[in-house]
């Protein structure tokens, strides 16, 4: 009989699980009588600076408004052909959407693939979407190792 148990990602290893986007999911910090605000998000990233990058809509009446600017956890995990993976990241969002076009905040959005998910009510080109970008304050990734037991 095998069990399983968990290492940590390599830096490597953490960045080819991650590619260049895909998705997972954002929560946002409430009140401790809350639980946290979650929601299904695409992502982009960039190893080569470790910035996350997220297309966000941002309707008048969206909860997610309310928590935009508390502190934040991202995670992705999937199962791949070398068992589990998941990475955590741990941050605060940054607007990108009113800096210049020529801010570098702003250039590095380019060097990552946000996959296009349409999960709206609307249209996808009628929805206003804001550019945020975390640059986490802590980044783990766990795999999957069998082990006997």
């Amino acid at each position: 009989m095998s069990g399983f148990r968990w290492l940590q990602l390599s830096d490597e290893e953490l960045d080819t699980f991650l590619g260049n986007g895909g998705t997972g999911t954002l929560s946002f910090s409430t009140s401790s009588d809350e639980p946290p605000f979650s929601l299904p998000v695409s992502y982009g990233y960039d190893a080569d600076i470790v910035h996350f990058h997220y297309r966000l809509a941002l309707p008048s009446d969206s909860t997610k408004e309310k928590y935009i600017d508390r502190p934040v956890s991202f995670v992705t995990h999937s199962h791949t052909n070398d068992g589990w993976r998941s990475v955590i990241a741990v941050g605060t969002l940054e607007d990108l959407t009113k800096l210049p076009y020529e801010a570098a905040a702003r250039q590095e959005r380019w060097a990552v693939d946000i996959p296009f998910v349409d999960i709206f009510k609307e249209p996808p080109d009628d929805v206003i979407f804001h550019q945020f970008r975390l640059v986490p304050d802590e980044l783990t990734g766990r795999k999957e190792v069998s082990s006997p037991d």
